[in-house]
């Protein structure tokens, strides 16, 4: 796709010597700046096709480019390293301070001490937590200050890509919402490409540009989402796309605007 910042080209991965697929000649593609979501069931492929793009899950077919460069050329660490990741169980270091763990991939990276000092705290900032959390240690957080921290990590060495694999999914509904909110201000603010993993088709609908949906492997469609509760040809993905409709006719029901007392 002209003018795509990653590109994903017939990609497949099996973990059984090819007797099943995770993926299975997987089309992606992603523009520089834009916000894509990967939707589907349990065992659709998002999480091997996000971890395809990193190189933390190698393909056994097809290729990854970013900006036209296959990622199976890249060293994997250094290709890492310039890639921001959120997990959905955060993975913060417990032995390291917030400030620490944000500094990270900047330490590695060889930055010098003052600037990964100010990094930490200027990211504290974006990411709306206190200055003073940054001697704090991850287990005197909530789960969502936690996974700020996270947010904040990712981000930390100013990468242009970042890929998030349910990274709200353990939170709360209120807490998920609002992180969901903040997170969609910092990938506009910062100009970011941002590739989400999640199960909630309401919470790519609302965040995301675009929406990619799986199904046993396989990329059903990639649109935006007006295009796909609109219509589509595909059963399956209309019965996908569907839920969020159904919620939000629900949610009028209960407040007394779709007929009910």
């Amino acid at each position: 796709m002209p003018g795509a910042l990653i590109e994903i080209d017939r990609l497949s991965k099996s973990f059984d010597g090819g007797q099943s697929f995770a993926v299975r000649d997987a089309h992606v593609s992603v523009k520089a700046g834009a916000f894509a979501a990967l939707v589907g069931g349990s065992g659709s492929g998002k999480t091997t096709l996000l971890k395809c793009i990193n190189r933390l899950v190698e393909p056994d077919r097809g290729e990854v480019r970013i900006e036209g460069d296959p990622v199976g050329r890249a060293d994997p660490p250094a290709l890492r390293r310039r890639i921001g990741y959120v997990f959905q169980d955060i993975g913060l270091f417990p032995h390291m301070s917030v400030a620490e763990n944000i500094g990270v991939t900047p330490q590695l990276l060889g930055w010098p001490s003052q600037e990964i000092a100010m990094r930490a705290a200027e990211l504290l900032d974006l990411v709306g937590l206190p200055q003073s959390y940054g001697t704090r240690f991850p287990a005197a957080l909530s789960g969502g200050e936690r996974q700020r921290v996270g947010v904040a990590r990712a981000i930390a060495a100013r990468p242009k890509i970042v890929l998030m694999d349910e990274p709200f999914g353990a939170l709360d509904p209120i807490t998920r919402d609002a992180l969901g909110t903040a997170y969609r201000a910092l990938h506009e603010k910062l100009g970011l490409t941002t590739i989400m993993v999640t199960h909630d088709v309401q919470e790519a609908v609302l965040l995301a540009d675009e929406i990619v949906v799986m199904q046993r492997g396989r990329v059903l469609a990639q649109d935006i989402p007006r295009a796909l509760l609109a219509d589509t040809a595909h059963p399956d993905v209309r019965a996908l796309m569907a839920m969020p409709k159904r919620q939000a006719e629900r949610i009028r029901a209960a407040i007394g605007e779709g007929g009910r007392p």
